[in-house]
């Protein structure tokens, strides 16, 4: 049996394309932090914990070199959110060529959506975006970010790019196993 994926690609081509969200609630004790030092189970964690209930697969595979290896590339960032000290959910950013920063994986472990948590990262993750060259001294500021999410992700995955201003810039369509 094979079901129809639709696959959309958005992007933003300007930091004024950003439409921020609300920020949660002050008692939600919602904060976003950096994970600044590289570390392969955590992210496999993270990946693990918000991807396993939207057929996130691609990585499972991957070993703890292949984590390390990766996570260690410059212009690769993993910001995560926390609800009162616990990971509610992450953005992972990866510096491309000439100025163009990926939306490489973004979502929330399935007890914290609907917590209006999502919008809040992803807003602050697209900044985080548009401003990598400050951190990252060596890449050129960036001109373009980019993002994908298909038929198989959340429900409100899909708006919630467009809300932020990400434009449709291609749809693909594919039937998978």
């Amino acid at each position: 049996m094979s079901i129809t994926v639709t696959t959309w690609y958005l992007e933003q081509t300007a930091p004024s394309d950003l439409g921020p969200a609300a920020e949660p609630p002050a008692a939600a004790e919602v904060r976003i932090v950096r994970a600044g030092v590289p570390s392969p189970e955590f992210s496999h964690f993270l990946y693990t914990a918000v991807g396993s209930d939207v057929a996130w697969t691609d990585r499972l595979v991957w070993s703890r070199q292949a984590w390390e290896e990766y996570l260690h590339r410059p212009g690769v960032e993993t910001w995560v959110a926390y609800e009162r000290g616990t990971p509610a959910g992450y953005i992972e950013l990866e510096g491309q060529d000439e100025g163009v920063v990926e939306i490489v994986y973004f979502g929330l472990i399935p007890p914290f959506r609907g917590r209006r948590i999502g919008g809040h990262l992803l807003t602050w993750g697209t900044a985080r975006a548009w401003d990598m060259a400050d951190r990252w001294p060596d890449r050129a500021p960036t001109k373009r970010v980019w993002v994908h999410t298909c038929s198989k992700d959340g429900p409100y995955a899909l708006d919630n790019y467009r809300r932020r201003g990400f434009r449709i810039f291609d749809v693909r369509t594919s039937n998978e196993k």
